[in-house]
């Protein structure tokens, strides 16, 4: 049955259609869809009947997809906020019907109608109408490939449409892709979220017995406490383990739970992951859980040093695990409580307590001076526990501790960055795991590049350079040599005047760096060394220098400038012949920031919310 049937080709097209023959219902319903998508209509699957007996479906109705109305309830919005849809049902009667004929085995035609009552599409209007667009197994995989990759879901489209010459050519458009990404996301998590991480950490111990995990579940049997580590991880704790950053400050997850890297620096300055951990609250005895978990991963091993942040309850679990590591408050975070809890002109000079390699006793008279100049009350409390936490952040108490040259956790939030990157704030834990096992492979990929270059290559040093200078560019590896070369450099600038030996070795007891005094020590001495090698020549001249000598040292050790040598000359610690840290112009180093764009971010400090 067509329309009015006064048209030939209408009769035409009419015979053709009753005359087929189908293998399959997929293969009907595929026949007419390709026929809407050159007519400029789409299609969509109406009811079936089924026989009553066998349960098998004989008879399949395909219809135009703007058959029908839409229903009365919905037609009523009085009370509702949302914007209603566009209609897009107007009560077209085109339709294909297809019926089995289970003697034969093959679907026949029963009943065609090609009228509508509505305009039909343009040629480049086709490729939008819904049962025209199709992501193809292939395409699903290459999406989850890009996603996988760090791209925006916006970014995957533009690489599948490059890769097909155009919109076109993919085949469906980009609500087709955010659709089929949350359906992947639950589809990943089906059967429970928790469930699957904990059958996935089995699963990679089974493979491997050096995969380290442990978790720990609530009354109701839900997930509280989460450590793993992978082997290698466990391998580059023992070999770099001496700092161990990690911070809790980050929420990646729809459950609003803690996730805490354990990150250290290796070889190459670069980072590396040791292990991690996801808890249900920010407790002492959480934070307890989960550094034993840690020691007893990395077989009771103890680091040297650690950074956090100024989280009150870990640093006691710090106290209580590790009670003999360093322990260094993270200076970013120090920034942002600054900016908090004092006014701009405060920040110049607390800045200076925090950076500046002063002396302990030189730092208790200027906190004393600060609180004269800026009026500050015994009763700040934030003051007065940053003051009890002096050792823990003022480079007066931190120098000579082994922290690697870090100040901050920067390298915990790195990693957090890049896995905000692929994160979303409904993101489940399997989605969490398998994003930061994409980050480890990437960081580690990174490094054995790094490896790679390194054995291939010697850092390059001059025909001048000290033997100790290329020995060092043979040893360590490029970044490291950076670093190692400028202490080399500095070090041709120290004198050496006081040296012990004692079983075999030599001590150099007293190392200054150069100084006017020490250029006035080096013209004595030079004049000094000429005038006894010629006073000896004679015992007559050698008594009378060697009295005249004496006399001298009576004197000057009497003398205050004497007692005040080490305040004149200064320790290794950057002495310099101006004294920049008393003219109040030191140059600090700049503040590590965290990058912006990052879901549930920090609270933003004073000066941020300015910008």
């Amino acid at each position: 049955m067509i329309g009015d049937g006064s048209r030939f080709e209408d009769q035409d097209e009419y015979c053709k259609f009753m005359a087929m023959k189908f293998s399959s219902e997929d293969e009907g319903f595929a026949f007419y869809n390709q026929y809407a998508k050159e007519k400029g209509f789409s299609v969509r699957k109406d009811y079936s009947r089924r026989d009553r007996f066998s349960g098998l479906i004989f008879h399949k109705r395909f219809t135009c997809s703007r058959e029908g109305f839409r229903k009365e309830v919905y037609m009523d919005y009085s009370g509702r906020t949302r914007e209603p849809r566009a209609l897009t049902h107007c009560g077209c009667n085109a339709h294909f019907e297809i019926k089995l004929d289970e003697i034969k085995g093959h679907w026949y035609v029963t009943r065609f109608v090609a009228d509508h009552n509505h305009p039909l599409c343009k040629a480049d209007e086709v490729a939008f109408l819904r049962s025209h667009r199709r992501i193809t197994p292939a395409q699903q995989a290459k999406l989850v490939e890009l996603r996988d990759l760090g791209l925006h879901q916006h970014q995957v489209m533009d690489v599948i449409e490059r890769d097909h010459g155009g919109f076109e050519g993919a085949g469906f458009v980009t609500r087709d892709l955010y659709n089929f990404f949350v359906k992947m996301k639950k589809k990943r998590i089906d059967g429970g979220d928790a469930d699957r991480v904990i059958k996935y950490m089995q699963a990679r111990q089974k493979d491997d017995m050096d995969f380290y995990y442990e978790y720990e579940t609530d009354e109701a049997g839900c997930l509280k406490r989460l450590f793993w580590a992978d082997p290698q991880s466990r391998i580059d704790y023992d070999a770099f383990g001496d700092v161990v950053v990690f911070d809790s400050t980050y929420r990646v997850n729809k459950y609003n739970l803690p996730f805490i890297p354990f990150v250290g620096v290796n070889h190459h300055g670069s980072t590396v992951i040791f292990g991690c951990a996801v808890v249900s609250d920010e407790r002492v005895g959480t934070y307890e859980w989960v550094l034993k978990q840690f020691l007893s991963c990395m077989c009771q091993k103890h680091p040297k040093s650690v950074i956090t942040d100024g989280d009150n309850a870990m640093r006691r679990a710090i106290l209580l695990v590790f009670p003999n590591s360093d322990h260094r408050l993270c200076t970013w975070h120090i920034e942002q409580n600054m900016a908090r809890n004092l006014s701009p002109t405060m920040l110049s000079d607390f800045r200076v307590l925090v950076h500046a390699p002063l002396e302990e006793d030189e730092f208790e008279r200027k906190w004393v001076e600060f609180k004269v100049k800026h009026k500050v009350s015994d009763e700040n409390r934030w003051l007065n526990r940053m003051y009890n936490l002096r050792k823990k952040w003022a480079a007066a108490y931190t120098k000579g501790r082994v922290f690697l040259g870090m100040k901050s956790n920067q390298r915990s939030e790195s990693l957090n960055s890049k896995l905000h990157r692929l994160l979303d704030r409904k993101m489940s834990l399997v989605i969490l795991i398998e994003h930061y096992e994409h980050c480890l492979s990437r960081m580690r990929h990174q490094e054995a590049e790094l490896d790679a270059k390194a054995s291939q290559s010697v850092p390059f040093t001059s025909n001048d350079s000290t033997l100790i200078e290329k020995d060092a560019a043979r040893v360590f590896t490029p970044k490291i040599f950076k670093k190692v070369k400028v202490e080399l450099y500095m070090g041709m600038n120290w004198e050496v005047i006081d040296t012990i030996e004692e079983d075999n070795c030599v001590r150099y007891g007293s190392i200054y760096t150069w100084s006017d005094q020490m250029e006035r020590y080096r013209l004595l001495r030079c004049l000094g060394s000429e005038a006894f090698f010629k006073s000896s020549m004679t015992e007559e001249s050698t008594v009378k220098v060697m009295k005249m000598l004496e006399n001298l040292m009576l004197e000057e050790d009497s003398s205050e400038n004497y007692e005040n040598f080490d305040i004149e000359f200064g320790y290794v610690v950057g002495q310099s012949s101006r004294n920049d840290i008393e003219s109040g112009d030191m140059v600090l180093d700049p503040t590590q920031i965290v990058p912006k764009g990052a879901p549930t971010k920090r609270m933003r400090g004073f000066l941020e919310k300015r910008k």
